[in-house]
């Protein structure tokens, strides 16, 4: 072999090119420190939904009222709510199917029943709701929507300002 390289293509070991330092030397460098502050007049942040917490019937989904008495039947479909598959403790792959220590199996899990350690199942869920505000605005581009081509070309112009 000549040399003492092991492979002979072209940018194998050259020791004649330069360096990633010496290639973008001119580049200007950052100042050192924190960051300055966001531009406040930047683009604007989408409107972040809220979270719900609230109560559903296990057999509909109905969302339940928060003053809901669980000793009663679900408003919409009439399934018990004081039963083990609306219970908070409820777990199908568990012993007994309830993560509390009960001694006696409960076999129909749909039905009322009578546990002194039932807690009604509570959900966090995100309020899709459109606010005032937004509703609004909805309910203005449902009244723009448009009705022949031609509307739907002017509508397409004026967007674009042409």
């Amino acid at each position: 072999m000549d040399g003492d390289r092991k492979y002979t293509q072209r940018g194998y070991m050259d020791t004649n090119r330069e360096g990633p330092r010496e290639r973008f030397g001119d580049r200007p460098k950052t100042p050192p420190g924190p960051r300055p502050p966001l531009d406040i007049t930047g683009p604007r942040l989408p409107r972040l939904l809220q979270t719900v917490t609230a109560s559903r019937c296990y057999n509909c989904a109905t969302m339940l009222a928060a003053d809901t008495d669980f000793t009663g039947l679900c408003p919409k479909c009439h399934a018990p709510l004081h039963c083990c598959k609306q219970c908070a403790h409820f777990e199908s792959s568990t012993r007994f199917q309830c993560l509390k220590p009960i001694p006696v199996r409960i076999a129909v899990k749909d039905k009322v029943n009578e546990c002194g350690l039932f807690a009604p199942r509570v959900t966090v869920a995100r309020d899709a709701a459109p606010t005032a505000a937004h509703a609004g605005e909805s309910r203005a581009a449902l009244d723009a929507t448009p009705r022949t081509p031609n509307d739907a070309r002017n509508a397409f112009d004026r967007l674009f300002k042409k």
